[in-house]
């Protein structure tokens, strides 16, 4: 009988220590936005691959991008867009879109290619994506970084 209890016990012991084994810890962090790559397209309008980068521990489903860009000291324009894409946890997806860009954003941009320089570029607003199971949250962006050009690629600035 004492056997048998002891044997009850140490199983009851075992399965109490393997519940508080390691679980899958499910994290929501701020994703981020940058340009992977601005091409000028022949009619002066730019073709942007714009990356979308998931730090959560989920996979995340982007609904809404809406970031206003500028460039040196030029607001370049808005890019909006419904993606609708879903990325998968501390993973990244990169999509494309058209810009019919300002004036001003335009010469700085043909500027930093013709002299082959750096360009300075800002992305301001938001980015909706809702985390697997969860409710939709809008993540506000502020990323300031550069560009430079892409060798052997006319117009091309990454």
């Amino acid at each position: 009988m004492l056997h048998r209890f002891r044997f009850i016990l140490i199983v009851l012991s075992v399965l109490a220590l393997a519940a508080c084994g390691e679980k899958v810890v499910k994290r929501v962090s701020e994703p981020a936005s940058s340009l992977q790559q601005l091409t000028v397209n022949a009619d002066g309008s730019w073709k942007v691959a714009l990356r979308l980068q998931n730090f959560s521990s989920m996979p995340m489903r982007f609904d809404d991008v809406a970031l206003k860009l500028s460039v040196g000291d030029a607001e370049a324009g808005t890019l909006s867009a419904k993606p609708g894409v879903s990325i998968g946890g501390a993973s990244a997806d990169v999509i494309e879109l058209q810009l019919q860009p300002a004036a001003q954003a335009r010469l700085i941009v043909a500027d930093a290619l013709a002299s082959n320089h750096t360009l300075a570029y800002t992305l301001e607003g938001s980015v909706s994506a809702t985390p697997e199971e969860k409710k939709q949250r809008t993540f506000q962006i502020n990323n300031r970084s550069t560009l430079n050009h892409a060798p052997g690629l006319p117009g091309v600035l990454r």
